[in-house]
């Protein structure tokens, strides 16, 4: 069975911590580097009911997209969740590691399968990543743009992102019949990126989530805007990180989450 530091080194190769944004939290966030690893969880976000699945299961690892801690903290206690949950897996002896922003903006991350999925060529980042050399900085970095084979329609742009992230709850900021040929790409909070896939000439940016006035924005500069949720837009790759390390490491048993869902619905 591999160690630990073997699996981070394979992660860090998939999703180079050097692509993270700077108020990130990534890498292995919990665990002794030297332990064997025989069973690992992916997950998109570490809630009480993963902790339960994980110690059910009796997970050596998670690798989890949304760091745990995300912010610092000075104490760990079982007088918050995050500490609940902390206190529950170091005493289990489950590590934790979160690629997160860094995933992001890999050559291989969800932004890259966002654009991969839509079916775009001439894939580039919508902002080069700083941290990289002129040879990395069309294949890396936040966000992805490109051209679609044909122009579509807004709404049947929506249908597609759909049915890729299978999301149940798409919205648009648009004409649903207006033409796209140019799209953007950025999973999760994405909203920030309208201004940046309007000045690349895109005519649409699908994302997870935007805030009111990143609609209203969008609206007024005619670009198109697809939401098909802040868990649809990353929990699928999710599933694919687990099957990328199943076929890295055969003796491992590799497997997503089965209880993680969207913590927000719409009423029956």
């Amino acid at each position: 069975m591999p160690i630990l530091d073997e699996i981070c080194t394979s992660m860090a190769a998939i999703a180079p911590l050097k692509l993270a944004e700077s108020w990130d939290n990534v890498g292995l966030l919990v665990g002794d580097r030297a332990v064997h690893i025989s069973r690992v969880m992916t997950c998109l976000t570490v809630s009480p009911d993963l902790v339960d699945e994980a110690i059910a299961n009796r997970v050596d690892l998670i690798v989890v997209h949304h760091p745990l801690p995300f912010k610092p903290i000075s104490k760990i206690t079982t007088d918050s969740v995050t500490g609940q949950m902390l206190w529950r897996l170091i005493g289990a002896k489950i590590a934790v590691y979160s690629a997160h922003t860094a995933f992001d903006s890999a050559a291989g991350g969800i932004n890259q399968l966002w654009a991969q999925d839509l079916g775009l060529s001439s894939i580039e980042p919508l902002i080069p990543n700083e941290h990289v050399n002129a040879s990395e900085s069309m294949i890396v970095g936040a966000g992805r743009c490109g051209r679609l084979a044909k122009p579509m329609t807004l709404a049947d742009l929506a249908t597609r992102a759909a049915e890729i992230c299978d999301s149940r709850s798409v919205e648009i900021v648009g004409s649903s019949d207006c033409r796209v040929a140019k799209v953007a790409s950025a999973c999760g909070s994405g909203g920030s990126f309208v201004s940046a896939a309007k000045r690349r000439g895109c005519d649409a940016l699908v994302s997870g989530e935007a805030t009111y006035h990143q609609a209203i924005e969008a609206r007024s500069i005619g670009l198109g805007l697809i939401l098909v949720g802040h868990f649809s837009s990353e929990r699928f790759a999710m599933d694919r990180l687990a099957a990328r390390l199943s076929d890295e490491f055969a003796e491992l048993a590799v497997f997503t989450s089965k209880v993680e869902s969207d913590p927000l619905s719409r009423p029956a």
